[in-house]
């Protein structure tokens, strides 16, 4: 009977406890989710992707503000108002894989698309292995994978929120190898340091000088050829000059494709210098990188496996999706947790069941979501093989619009690209014939903004705007997306010509 009772009472506060707690009722969440991905397949994987739609509905600010209703309030909305929301986002944004998008990396990859579904819908921390053993592990063969397509068979490395960060970690990684007593001591004792880069070295480089302490005038830059890549004799004099003047060098950033040209720094011949002078050598390959899995394109890169430090952003070339973005070390497999670890044993317990060494927190200096999934699925499905041929391909349909530049009349090519990066000017018919004209710089100079203007009002297509020294403003069209047509290329060029014919 005592017995009875027992099962009884507990029963009953079973039942309490229960009634207590505020119930969850995931039906109607999954139902709305349900109608926010029909939204998303048939507004952005559709109608985003498809050529008769716009590449954007231009807004003023005011405008799109008012259309948008941005104000939060505090009563909530219905799940039928949410949705309309969801549809003025998408409708409002640019769609950048649009196949007639050429601002800057653009185009779907399915795989890829779905390994970020999945990575949201887990919300997994990417900090030790008892936290995420899946991803631990996955992040590291990753690491693997991408090292032995540098040429490394041993090292290091981390998936960063973003190419930035990542010239971060080899600017910090080499001050830290230089002078280990910065961890500790701060600034304080060190001698002035200098870094050298080319002079068309992403701003990142700067921005990292700053934060670190170093200071942005402490970045040399090193002159660059006609075809923007850093001349290695340039280098070793302002190295040598450096020293003379009593600054220490400790490191050398080389970029492998930069922002404006696509140039490529010639790795081989930077890293002799580098060697002469016992200093660091970190290659930004962040646009570059995937020319690694090309064996006809691989060329560009000649030299890598001799670099320090590597960073790449497989969310560009590769279409992995944003973030997604690595920083690679070459041999030294402890020297991030050397440098950035903290020893924080409350976090992370030295006496685990399992092997603690797995853990990946100690060689960051934040907290990471998982952003290897997208790019580890996307492998599997593609194979080095199928981002090969993806590689190669963006490489043919670039080569194909720098021959239809050329062919044409008032098309005229900044310089013989080296990359997927065509960059080009047209010269309206009131400005052909006229280069010898004082103003013709300057009216030429005019041109590009005002074909931008109003292409993004039509929304017909997009391409990025660059000027570069006394190279005034010019078209600069990144060519990678797999959804690219030759068609959709003719039609750019067509609709550049019809938007500035006038001017």
């Amino acid at each position: 009977m005592a017995s009875t009772v027992t099962e009884n009472n507990d029963q009953t506060t079973t039942n309490d406890n229960e009634a207590n707690e505020s119930p969850t009722d995931h039906s109607d969440g999954q139902m709305f989710l349900t109608e926010v991905f029909k939204v998303i397949m048939e507004e952005v994987l559709c109608k985003g992707t498809a050529v008769k739609e716009k590449v954007c509905e231009w807004q003023e600010p005011e405008q799109l503000t008012a259309l948008l209703d941005l104000e939060l309030r505090e009563m909530g909305e219905p799940p039928h108002r949410l949705l309309q929301r969801i549809q003025d986002v998408i409708k409002y944004s640019v769609k950048i894989d649009h196949p007639r998008y050429f601002q800057l990396f653009s185009g779907v990859d399915y795989h890829s698309m779905a390994g970020r579904f999945l990575t949201e819908a887990l919300n997994t921390g990417q900090y030790t292995y008892a936290a995420a053993p899946v991803f631990v592990l996955m992040e590291n063969e990753v690491l693997r994978g991408l090292r032995l397509v540098v040429g490394w068979t041993e090292g290091d490395g981390i998936f960063c929120p973003g190419g930035s960060f990542a010239n971060m970690y080899a600017m910090n990684l080499a001050r830290y190898q230089a002078f280990p007593e910065v961890k500790h001591q701060g600034l304080y004792g060190l001698p002035q340091l200098a870094v050298f880069a080319s002079q068309g070295s992403h701003h990142s480089v700067k921005k990292a000088a700053s934060v670190l302490g170093i200071g942005m005038d402490n970045i040399i830059l090193v002159k660059e050829d006609d075809r923007g890549r850093m001349m290695p004799e340039e280098l070793d004099e302002k190295i040598q000059l450096a020293k003379s003047q009593g600054t220490v060098p400790f490191l050398v950033i080389c970029t492998s494709a930069t922002s404006a040209l696509g140039a490529f720094d010639p790795l081989d011949q930077i890293a002799d210098v580098c060697e002469k002078h016992k200093l660091w050598m970190h290659v930004d390959a962040a646009w570059g990188g995937g020319v690694l899995f090309s064996e006809q394109h691989r060329y560009l890169m000649k030299g890598v496996e001799r670099v320090n430090s590597l960073s790449w952003n497989p969310h560009k070339m590769m279409l992995a999706g944003l973030q997604c973005s690595v920083f690679l070390l070459k041999n030294n497999k402890s020297l991030m947790a050397q440098c950035h670890s903290d020893v924080d044993t409350y976090l992370f317990q030295q006496d685990g069941f399992y092997d603690i060494n797995q853990s990946v927190y100690d060689k960051t200096m934040h907290g990471r979501k998982v952003d290897c999934l997208k790019f580890w699925l996307m492998w599997k499905a593609l194979g080095s093989n199928g981002f090969e041929q993806r590689v190669d391909m963006a490489f043919t349909k670039s080569r194909y619009l720098v021959q239809q530049v050329k062919k044409r009349e008032g098309f005229k090519l900044v310089g013989e690209p080296e990359y997927v990066h065509v960059c080009f000017w047209f010269i309206p018919p009131s400005l052909r014939g006229k280069e010898g004209r004082t103003d013709y710089k300057d009216r030429l100079a005019e041109v590009a903004p005002a074909i931008k203007k109003r292409m993004m009002k039509q929304g017909t297509t997009l391409v990025g705007l660059q000027s570069l020294g006394d190279r005034v403003n010019f078209f600069r069209a990144v060519v990678l997306s797999p959804q690219v047509s030759l068609r959709d290329l003719d039609f750019f060029l067509d609709e550049i010509e019809r938007l500035g014919n006038d001017l």
